[in-house]
């Protein structure tokens, strides 16, 4: 069975409607687009879920995994506290990973319940919560460890008998507009274009000879996610699906599937 599903998605907290109340309106598409990959990934029977997000515990020379038996998500540094999950965390799959990884990459186990909002905003719209999670953190390595670490991880799943699911998380340029969190920079725009532009065309190793320049003048969250999914996905047969894109707050929030 191995990898069943593959998707990127952004983790705005005004997604949760406790939190977003009005302001869902703006993100009508992002909205619609998150309910069309909810039945994708019902479809797929996935029992496992893997999701990489920048917001976890980052550190600069090693990619983290959190294991633990169950992980708790909630939302009240956002003022939300109604809402409340919890998922079952999948052991065996992370040890093994951990196992067969340890002498080939950078990889540490880390054991916290609870969840960030990269990770919980996503699984919170897109799961029931009987699913096994795995919760990973990328690094402060280059963009081309991070793709040579995707293709390992692929190695490695593609051997397990479960139907396992793959979903980056991540926001794109957040200097879209004027009002954006980190500022206006016309690079930003630019790089949502060209990284979509890469992805919808299948030129995923292209994404490492992004320049410099147009990345750091993006002030992005999601490109390490990114390379690391994609790199999961290399040698898999595939076909990419923007399901949304849109920046109504200066952020680029970016919703595609990739169908199997």
């Amino acid at each position: 069975m191995s990898i069943v599903f593959s998707a990127i998605v952004p983790h705005p907290p005004i997604l949760i409607p406790q939190i977003g109340k009005e302001n869902l309106e703006k993100l009508k598409s992002t909205v619609n687009a998150f309910e069309k990959l909810k039945k994708e990934l019902e479809k797929s029977k996935a029992e496992t879920i893997l999701i990489i997000s920048p917001h976890g515990l980052i550190h600069d020379e090693v990619f983290t995994m959190n294991l633990n038996p169950d992980f708790n998500a909630n939302f009240e540094n956002f003022g939300d506290f109604s809402t409340k999950k919890t998922w079952p965390g999948d052991i065996g799959l992370t040890y093994k990973i951990r196992e067969a990884l340890e002498t080939k990459a950078p990889l540490q186990l880390v054991s916290d319940p609870n969840l960030d909002y990269g990770t919980s905003v996503p699984l919170f719209l897109l799961t029931s919560g009987s699913e096994k999670i795995i919760p990973m953190y990328y690094s402060g390595l280059s963009n081309e460890e991070h793709f040579s670490f995707g293709k390992m991880l692929n190695r490695e799943l593609q051997i397990r008998k479960e139907p396992i699911a793959v979903i980056a998380s991540g926001d794109l340029s957040h200097t879209i507009t004027k009002d954006a969190p980190a500022g206006y920079n016309p690079k930003g725009k630019k790089f949502d274009n060209k990284l979509i532009e890469l992805l919808k065309n299948k030129k995923a190793k292209d994404l490492l000879k992004l320049d410099k320049e147009l990345i750091a003048g993006a002030s992005e969250c999601g490109l390490k996610s990114i390379l690391i999914q994609q790199g999961i996905m290399d040698g898999i047969n595939y076909e990419p699906h923007l399901l949304s894109y849109e920046a109504p707050f200066g952020v680029g929030y970016l919703v595609m599937n990739f169908k199997m």
